[in-house]
């Protein structure tokens, strides 16, 4: 009876080390691929750029490999205990790292019927890493980005969206990362906020820069990025405008829009000075959320209702009511807005919401009850985390203290340690020099 040979991989890049693994697999036994799943891989780094059926289709068609099936974890134990093979091969760039202590797993349950790990050595001058970069400077499409946000949300404990408002914030969006034990930690998509469009054009945030004026700092933004992007479309505007607004924004390949049921001018709903804030009736609302939806050419777009209840002093029920009726109509999602500092409120509406609806995405903003983690709203039963309005409030006071050291001392010396160097500026963009 032949033997078999089991190798977990993610295959979203294919290549040499890849073939030359599979084909040394080959030579021990039939070839097993665990191919891990959107999830398993979202759990350590970014998500893949291809689905897991469309890996999977590559994978299948390579020559040795027999048999390709789910890994749904980075651990293997599940699915050995599954195979029973008399092998693993995997390169063995995984003796250091986050993937140490799963090595070391696979030695211990293969022990158990004798199996057997087979380390192959790394396949020099093939960096993944590498690859990554070059794909990003490829850039993605609008299909591809308009799809990522649905993705994200299906396989991700929570999203994490960061506003952006410029070709340059969106780069800090697309390419910062931080390794936390072992993880990458990266922002998964970006927020294009009418609060920081407007103000960094000095104008003021009531819907004065309209659809085609933002679309020019959208633009900016999806030329250097390939995450997805939700927009902010204040309330929508009437029904009959609105369906044009879902059409160019799906056009453009992003994901979704957030509209909030309020009427008449656009006031922020964070003013700390009472303005009094007018709430559309259901009825309406829920007839422009069905509007656009009949207006958009896939599925993969997503209209996200937001409720101003908490905003309007109406209370969890009126939220909870609107929430239900927004579904119905067709929302793709909710956003439950509030300026309480505690978060109270926005915890009672996800409990209850959830109670409920267990698959509805519920989109969470803690501008003001930024006290709260992201492993709270998880189990609040919140899907994304939307940082609404950082890049902007970080970069002014930056600005301003350097103008300010600038007048102070009649010269910029002072100032270069609040700057970047000329050389990082001429680094940042890829073929500046």
């Amino acid at each position: 009876m032949k033997k078999t040979a089991y190798v977990g991989m993610s295959a979203d890049i294919i290549h040499p080390g890849h073939l030359n693994i599979i084909k040394e697999a080959s030579k021990v036994g039939d070839v097993v691929i665990g191919l891990l799943t959107d999830e398993a891989v979202a759990s350590y780094k970014r998500l893949p750029y291809m689905s897991y059926e469309q890996r999977k289709i590559v994978i299948e068609n390579i020559k040795g490999v027999t048999k390709v099936i789910p890994q749904t974890t980075l651990d293997y134990e599940a699915n050995l205990r599954l195979v029973k093979p008399d092998f693993v091969v995997h390169g063995d760039d995984w003796k250091e790292g986050v993937q140490q202590k799963v090595r070391q797993k696979v030695i211990d349950v293969l022990s158990e019927w004798g199996g057997q790990l087979i380390d192959i050595p790394y396949t020099k001058g093939i960096s993944s890493t590498q690859l990554n970069c070059s794909l990003k400077e490829i850039g993605t499409t609008p299909e591809i980005r308009l799809k990522r946000l649905r993705r994200l949300i299906s396989v991700k404990p929570i999203v994490r969206i960061l506003e952006s408002h410029s070709g340059l914030t969106g780069l800090i969006c697309e390419n910062i990362t931080i390794s936390v034990d072992g993880k990458l930690e990266e922002f998964d998509g970006m927020w294009s906020s009418s609060l920081t469009d407007s103000t960094s054009k000095g104008k003021p945030d009531i819907e004065a820069v309209d659809l085609t004026t933002r679309l020019h700092s959208i633009n900016d933004i999806l030329e250097c990025t390939t995450k997805p992007m939700i927009y902010d479309g204040d309330s929508g505007g009437k029904p009959e405008h609105f369906i044009y607004t879902v059409r160019t924004l799906e056009r453009l390949g992003i994901s979704a829009i957030i509209i909030e049921d309020k009427i008449g001018l656009k006031k922020n709903s964070l003013f700390e000075t009472g303005v009094k804030q007018e709430q559309d009736t259901v009825e309406d609302f829920s007839y422009k959320i069905s509007m656009g939806k009949k207006a958009q050419i896939t599925d993969d777009f997503m209209i996200i209702a937001r409720i101003e209840s908490f905003i309007c002093g109406k209370g969890l029920l009126d939220a909870l009511f609107r929430a239900e009726n927004y579904v119905k109509a067709g929302a793709d999602g909710i956003m439950i807005h509030s300026k309480d500092q505690s978060g109270e409120d926005i915890r009672d509406f996800c409990q209850k919401f959830r109670e409920k609806d267990k698959s509805t995405p519920i989109v969470v903003v803690p501008s003001t009850y930024n006290h709260i983690t992201e492993d709270e709203f998880i189990c609040w039963g919140a899907n994304i985390v939307i940082y609404a309005n950082h890049m902007l409030r970080s970069s002014y006071p930056a600005m301003v203290n350097v103008a300010k050291s600038i007048l102070l001392n009649k010269r910029s010396f002072e100032a270069d340690d609040l700057c970047m160097s000329i050389n990082d500026i001429l680094t940042l963009i890829p073929g500046t020099k």
